[in-house]
């Protein structure tokens, strides 16, 4: 499961994918990322890039979150309600080395 988030984005006064990585973990997801991207855009189509010039940059979030499926799925009501604007994708993948869960 892949969550795009912008750096500003917020859930109860903490950042967006802080919040989601708490709930991803006390949820028993087998394992997320945080990736901070250095230039994208979204659905409003303003490009939003890293810069010496700029402080409030914005820049393009994505957690990444790897279980199975059924178990990503059950958080999904959950997190439309944290994030109800941002784009949630799910793609299918195949573990080929360091499940460590057996």
């Amino acid at each position: 499961m892949v969550v795009h988030l912008s750096e500003n984005d917020t859930y109860k006064s903490k950042s967006a994918h802080q919040a989601i990585i708490e709930f991803l973990l006390e949820n028993d997801v087998a394992g997320a990322t945080v990736i901070r991207g250095i230039e994208g855009y979204g659905v409003h189509s303003v490009i939003h890039k890293t810069s010496i010039l700029r402080l409030g940059m914005d820049l393009p979030i994505i957690v990444q979150a790897v279980d199975e499926e059924e178990k990503l799925r059950n958080t999904l009501p959950k997190l439309k309600k944290m994030i109800p604007d941002e784009l949630i994708v799910m793609q299918d993948v195949e573990i080929l080395a360091g499940d460590k869960r057996d």
